[in-house]
């Protein structure tokens, strides 16, 4: 006997749908989903015989429906999905929609608030306490939050980064919370496991974002709370590879700054790109030097060519801070006249 559609599972449902559109279509799609994928697909292909009518009718129902709250969120967020599904299809249906929909796409919290313009988002969150803050900015791009960090007060924002930073797990009921009172038409649909967000990384991207004077003030603010956490984070905010962001005039003060014993060694584990554009700002002899040297040069340890990478990056830093070099951030002060 025939399973319902109810009855069948995603991978079934994926099957029989490839099947109904007919193989022009699944064609186009097939285009689009990795080797492993395909393998399943085609498998549970092969194994179906016959699809019933009504289920076929069933499951490109469900197919339209999930497309179409798909095209929604895109449009408006999930709010703006639920609000428009309940009036279609009811309350519960519309809940059924979206939860299958979010736990396919793994949707993150905030969701419409990273289609908003940063400066309503500060409006909004500006007179909040700092960790609700950190929590709404470790959500957002880093473009957003960066662009919201630097116009936050400068006795804020030190400790706003500084709370991203160290955040590590948050309870979904909090979560919940704050979306509401950011986004009242928000229906929480996030999941019942604990959401990650926030960390070095997140807080390094964040500065990534801000012009170098903002940077700097809360870099200095975190040297005095958290010296170990600035460190970490210095670290993070400029790696080896960036030297292709410098311009030629930048990597040439670089190279001229730098030991050639430490410049062998890094290059020796760079990308193609990074050599190449150091390579354009040497002289024709001092290249042809280094790529004779590396073209002999018999293995190194990983450690010490990130050490010697790590020794440049920080030569880039101290001649950023002394105004010598460059470094595009966000924020327009960064701009050469």
């Amino acid at each position: 006997m025939a399973k319902a559609a109810k009855e069948l599972n995603g991978k079934e449902k994926a099957a029989m749908l490839m099947i109904s559109m007919g193989p022009d279509v699944a064609a186009q799609v097939y285009k689009h989903l990795n080797e492993d994928e395909i393998e399943r697909l085609t498998l549970h292909i092969s194994q179906i015989r016959k699809v019933d009518s009504e289920v076929k009718e069933n499951i490109i129902e469900q197919f339209h429906q999930i497309a179409l709250a798909q095209d929604y969120i895109s449009q408006g967020g999930i709010g703006y999905a639920k609000t428009v599904l309940e009036k279609a299809v009811g309350r519960s249906e519309a809940m059924d929609i979206i939860n299958r929909l979010t736990s396919t796409l793994q949707v993150r919290p905030f969701d419409f608030a990273r289609k908003a313009d940063p400066g309503q988002i500060l409006n909004f969150i500006q007179n909040e306490h700092p960790q609700t803050i950190a929590l709404i900015l470790s959500y957002l791009d880093s473009s957003q939050a960066g662009q919201i960090l630097s116009e936050l007060p400068q006795e804020l924002q030190g400790d706003i980064a500084r709370r991203i930073a160290i955040m590590d797990r948050t309870s979904p009921e909090i979560i919940n919370e704050v979306e509401q009172i950011l986004e009242r038409k928000l229906s929480a649909t996030v999941s019942q496991d604990f959401t990650q967000a926030g960390g070095v990384e997140s807080v390094v991207d964040v500065l990534n974002g801000v012009d170098r004077a903002t940077e700097k003030t809360i870099l200095d603010a975190l040297e005095i709370q958290d010296p170990e956490l600035a460190e970490e984070i210095k670290k993070r905010m400029f790696v080896f590879e960036d030297i292709v962001i410098l311009d030629n005039r930048a990597i040439q003060r670089v190279i001229r700054e730098v030991q050639n014993e430490d410049m062998l060694l890094a290059l020796k584990a760079a990308s193609e790109e990074v050599k190449e554009i150091l390579f354009q700002n040497m002289s024709q002899r001092m290249a042809e030097n280094f790529k004779e040297e590396m073209e002999f040069m018999g293995p190194v340890r990983l450690r010490d060519v990130e050490e010697a990478q790590s020794g440049i990056v920080g030569i880039i830093r101290k001649l950023e801070d002394a105004g010598e070099v460059v470094i595009a951030r966000g924020g327009g002060d960064d701009i050469i006249v």
